[in-house]
Order: C-alpha cells, then structure tokens, then sequence
C-alpha cells in the first residue's frame, strides 16, 4: 500500500475533491523517507542559483527506497509533491532524485537529465537490482 490514508481523507475523498495540502500532509505522513528527500532537494535549490538539485545518495533501507519508488511512480503523488514544493521532479533510479526550477524544465540541463543517455550513463553494476 502506498499511503496510510486516515478515515476522514477517505471520508472526504468518497464525498468529492479534496484539499490539496491534505494529500501533502498524507504523503508527509505516509512516506516520510520520500518526503525528506523530496523536501531536501527542494530546499538545496530553493538556496542555490543552480537550475536544479539531486539526491545521490541510495536509501539505507529497502523500505526506504520503496517509498521513494511510490511517490515517484504515483501520477497523483508526485504531481501534489511537485505542487507543493514548487518544482519539477526527474527521477533515474532507485534514489536518484532531481528538483528542478519550472523555467528550467526547457533547459538543456533538464533535457539532458531526462535523456536516455542521460538515464544509462546513470547506471552502474551496484545500482542493478536497486
């Protein structure tokens, strides 16, 4: 299960939308390895000139790089994650994470991030199975 979704999010859910910054604070709660590193990424570009700022570092735990693989690969997750922090997602594996500024999501540094080359010249023999 991806998120632990208390009864009155379901409540609310069942009756029509529902408020943005509730899902966040779901995700925040569901998944807080994910929210960590999402928020932290964030937060380095929020402080940097840089177009953009990435996570290199694998997650300690399997659980832990399960969450990241569920925010991630969640549409509706990853979307309010993008929402909230202001920033466009790219992911290339099991941990590697990159917040980008919206004006850059036309960059060649976005562009190439998101490249095929970009994805295999990511990949290493320890990053297999991850």
């Amino acid at each position: 299960m991806s998120l632990t979704v208390p009864p009155s999010l379901l409540r609310a859910a069942e009756s029509g939308p529902v408020d943005d910054e509730d899902f966040v604070a779901c995700v925040r709660e569901s998944l807080p390895y994910a929210w960590q590193t999402v928020s932290r990424v964030a937060s380095e570009l929020a402080s940097a000139d840089a177009d953009f700022a990435d996570n290199q570092v694998p997650p300690p735990t399997e659980a832990e790089r399960g969450q990241l693989l569920r925010a991630l690969a969640s549409d509706a997750i990853r979307s309010s994650l993008e929402r909230h922090f202001g920033v466009k997602l790219a992911f290339q594996n099991c941990h590697r994470i990159a917040a980008f500024r919206p004006s850059a999501v036309d960059s060649d540094t976005y562009r190439r991030f998101i490249s095929v080359r970009g994805q295999l010249l990511n990949q290493s023999p320890e990053l297999r199975d991850c």
